[in-house]
């Protein structure tokens, strides 16, 4: 451990990996928001419109997309069908528009009138209180990240610890922005929430990491290193393949939770790369700086 092994010799260069992708996100984001005007794609939980849940085991929803994507703006149909079975139970239509075209646009496609609470459920939201809700989760994400690093900093106590671990809660929520974006998810409320969740979930394996380096006496420092490597990975994995088991079992039936544990998922992937790449070297380098001075 004392030798020159090939970490000693190319973390510096490792820095590069998250560093390139910092930057494509950053100018990825950049392009997106040029050409759309936003961040990412909203669904109608952030723009208003109508959901329509069809208890029809019949309809094909791809052949409904197509037929009915020139009468209804922005339409987005799928299929929820059961687990077990593989069976379609309902679908689930999607639009901005408003609730009586919908209505008239699907009962003369399908040839039967929908009545809410019997054959469908329909939620209507109005893009005012969308807009409205919309921005109340966006205050929410940049509190909750600002107390966030208030409180790393009172623990370390340390500019160059603390800003590594707000880097790495940072790039994790970037990167995964834009990975959300090139795969064309479309953003929802529950969306956001998951993206408060990826700031807990990416600073606790950081600040496992930081203490081990700076607070442990014993040990060089590749042992400190490796010492915080074991459990860290292993609270990281376990929740990453825990989280990814239950979106192949819910991505059938529930929009909501299949939003949230993708953005979860996704997000847990680049928190690897961001701790045990980015958050290491940044420590690595500050404590063989400090020495160097003794």
């Amino acid at each position: 451990m004392e030798g020159k092994n090939w970490h000693d010799k190319y973390y510096k260069v490792l820095l590069l990996i998250p560093a390139i992708l910092v930057l494509f996100s950053i100018v990825y984001l950049g392009i997106f928001h040029f050409q759309t005007g936003d961040f990412f794609e909203k669904d109608i939980t952030l723009t208003g419109g109508t959901s329509v849940t069809l208890y029809d085991d019949v309809a094909s929803p791809i052949s409904m997309q197509t037929e009915l994507a020139e009468k209804l703006e922005d339409l987005n149909v799928r299929s929820i069908y059961d687990f077990g079975t593989r069976e379609q139970k309902a679908l689930i239509i999607e639009t901005p528009e408003e609730f009586d075209k919908v209505k008239l646009v699907l009962e003369d496609y399908l040839g039967y009138e929908i009545v809410q609470g019997k054959n469908a459920d329909v939620e209507f939201t109005g893009s005012s209180l969308s807009e409205s809700f919309y921005k109340q989760l966006l205050v929410a994400i940049l509190v909750a990240f600002v107390f966030m690093a208030l409180v790393v900093f009172l623990i370390f106590r340390n500019f160059v610890p603390s800003a590594a671990v707000i880097l790495s809660a940072f790039a994790d929520i970037l990167m995964t922005l834009v990975l959300v974006d090139i795969l064309g998810i479309k953003m929802s409320s529950a969306g956001i929430i998951a993206f408060i969740m990826l700031i807990g979930y990416s600073v606790d394996t950081d600040i496992l990491l930081t203490t081990r380096i700076l607070r442990r006496r014993e040990g060089t420092l590749n042992e400190k290193i490796f010492g915080a490597f074991k459990p860290g990975i292993t609270m990281t994995l376990t929740s990453f393949f825990a989280i990814g088991v239950s979106l192949v079992v819910v991505h059938s039936f529930s929009v909501v939770l299949s939003n949230i544990f993708t953005i979860l998922v996704i997000g847990l992937g680049f928190d690897l790369v961001n701790t045990w790449i980015t958050n290491v070297s940044i420590l690595k380098w500050h404590v063989e700086k400090k020495e160097k001075k003794k």
